[in-house]
């Protein structure tokens, strides 16, 4: 898993490549405005170690962070961990329509298990939800989006509890599969 960050818009000035987390890019670069990633999957985040707004990135050119939606740079990245040897039926996660696994759990689409295991768009069509605000991931990678339809501001789980989003609400999540790699 290989990142390379840029000082430049476009891939242009100085580079450094990173192949693990890195709590701070401008030990290495003044500031990183464009980036490519040669393998894998990385979180970056506007500010340093691991703070911020958090934006996704896989195999691609990225050549002007602003069109990502940031506000500066990337000062800091976490590199996601590879998913493909893990089992199948590895992603599990419980999601709470309240702070502190209160209110409502989501269930799965046959109502047989409390947990979620795929993917959805829209907890408010899926599910007459109209956030969550905690959750259980209990195997698997995630990302949860602000808004329907895997928009807006986004946040990584890995496996663990998270009884609050720092206020928060997310509308939507995904797996992050192995094909993405």
């Amino acid at each position: 898993m290989v990142i390379t960050f840029y000082e430049d818009r476009n891939f242009g000035g100085r580079s450094y490549d990173c192949s693990s987390d890195c709590s701070d890019l401008s030990s290495y670069l003044s500031h990183c405005y464009s980036c490519r990633v040669h393998s894998g999957c990385f979180m970056l985040y506007d500010r340093p170690n691991y703070m911020g707004n958090q934006y996704f990135v896989k195999r691609g050119e990225y050549p002007d962070c602003m069109s990502m939606g940031m506000s500066d740079w990337f000062r800091s990245c976490r590199m996601i961990p590879m998913v493909n040897s893990l089992t199948v039926g590895s992603y599990r996660m419980r999601i709470y329509e309240r702070e502190n696994f209160g209110g409502q759990m989501m269930k799965m689409m046959d109502g047989s298990l409390p947990l979620m295991t795929d993917d959805c768009d829209s907890f408010m069509d899926r599910y007459r939800w109209s956030n969550c605000m905690s959750c259980h991931a209990m195997d698997g990678h995630w990302l949860m989006y602000e808004q329907p339809h895997y928009r807006g501001r986004m946040r990584y789980f890995w496996p663990g509890e998270y009884r609050s989003f720092d206020g928060m609400k997310f509308m939507s999540m995904r797996r992050i599969m192995d094909s993405w790699y």
